[in-house]
């Protein structure tokens, strides 16, 4: 077809335009592809350090009750929903904490050691002692490495621990872990028989959590739930903070580099209308030897495509080394944010690259239509006139 080989005569005979056009829409698709990057990398760390260490779906009593009744059957319902992978019924309250001269006002939960680490995964972040020493030793306690600070206690250690209506008890710290979370400070755990007789409740709880393969179907899950005594609540509902922060990032982020793109885009509207202007009597000449007006915009169209697909395959590409040489970069966020988490990775996803490229692709070609349309409308006897 010798409308491509007019359009790639004339790209190499402005080498030094087409090149910088071609340049200009690659840089844009490299800063798109480095940004895109980076933003699918915090939303991974978002997921790991707050998502993956919360429960995907917490069942609470209803609004008249205070707990969960005969539950062991509903667990085991629970248990056969697709995608959850673990179910830990908890009985959690106040309570205080005394250690010589220290004092702090704790939530205790009372748990089944093998089902709270399938939720929570607490165990690996055991660093003294055991978490599942709460199971074989009655009136023992696991607390999280600031609470354990602020006591001044370590393992072996004997708390007081009391509230008001609850039976007083001396526990005995068997572990301390670090999730890298606020609730460190906070949070213990002891067996769920050594709560029921602290807080002096039979055999009952006052919350289930749910952790789920995938935790986007986190609220399938919980619609899945019909239990009339209770309500179920995904993480989306408990968090929704977390899914507003990620639109908004991802939002303020397409629109930024959007415009990025169509700047750039301009580079390439430039070039092909000082082309046009260059070749008038080129093109007067192809009209005179009988080119057709359509030719001669598709001549002008495979030329922004040309460069349109060449720009955006050259910017992922560069974008893509740049994104495996970093690897990922580290960031001093301060104590406790993002879970701990300071390190942010730049991951690469193929599709992320493809619907770039297209994109590109796509906006250049229609910013070629314009030129295109210039050129097909030159009058033939004034072009070849024209000096």
């Amino acid at each position: 077809m010798y409308e491509l080989f007019i359009a790639i005569r004339h790209l190499t005979s402005r080498r030094k335009q087409t090149i910088l056009c071609v340049l200009g829409i690659g840089l844009a698709v490299m800063i798109l592809m480095v940004s895109q990057a980076s933003i699918v990398g915090l939303d991974h760390v978002l997921y790991t350090s707050i998502v993956d260490k919360i429960p995907h779906v917490i069942v609470k009593p209803g609004p008249d009750e205070d707990h969960i009744y005969l539950y062991n059957s509903f667990v085991e319902d629970i248990k056969n929903i697709d995608g959850v992978t673990g179910v830990s019924p908890v009985l959690a309250g106040q309570a205080t904490f005394e250690y010589k001269s220290h004092s702090r006002n704790v939530i205790m939960q009372g748990i089944h050691v093998v089902d709270h680490d399938s939720v929570l995964g607490i165990n690996e972040y055991i660093t003294h002692g055991s978490f599942r020493d709460l199971e074989v030793s009655h009136n023992s306690v696991v607390l999280g490495d600031a609470l354990a600070g602020k006591l001044d206690v370590k393992i072996d250690d004997l708390i007081d621990a009391s509230f008001p209506e609850a039976h007083h008890a001396t526990l005995k710290v068997v572990g301390i872990y670090d999730s890298g979370t606020p609730q460190d400070e906070n949070l213990a755990f002891t067996s769920l028989s050594t709560a029921r007789d602290f807080f002096d409740v039979s055999s009952v709880v006052n919350s289930i959590l749910i952790r789920v393969d995938d935790p986007d179907t986190a609220q399938l899950v919980s619609d899945s739930i019909n239990n009339p005594g209770v309500v179920a609540s995904s993480w989306m509902e408990t968090n929704p903070e977390i899914l507003q922060l990620s639109k908004i990032k991802n939002i303020g982020n397409k629109i930024l580099l959007g415009l990025v793109i169509i700047i750039a885009s301009f580079s390439m509207v430039s070039t092909l209308f000082m082309m046009v202007m260059g070749k008038t009597k080129e093109i007067g000449m192809l009209m005179a030897m009988g080119a057709s007006r359509r030719s001669i915009s598709v001549i002008f169209l495979l030329e922004s495509g040309i460069m349109g697909f060449i720009g955006p395959v050259l910017g992922v590409t560069v974008g893509i080394l740049i994104c495996l040489q970093i690897g990922s970069i580290t960031m001093d966020m301060g104590e406790g944010s993002f879970g701990g988490e300071s390190t942010f990775p730049f991951i690469v996803r193929i599709q992320d690259a493809v619907v770039i490229v297209l994109f590109t692709f796509i906006l250049n070609l229609l910013g070629g239509i314009i030129p295109a349309r210039r050129a097909s409308t030159l009058d033939p006897v004034e072009a070849l006139g024209s000096e």
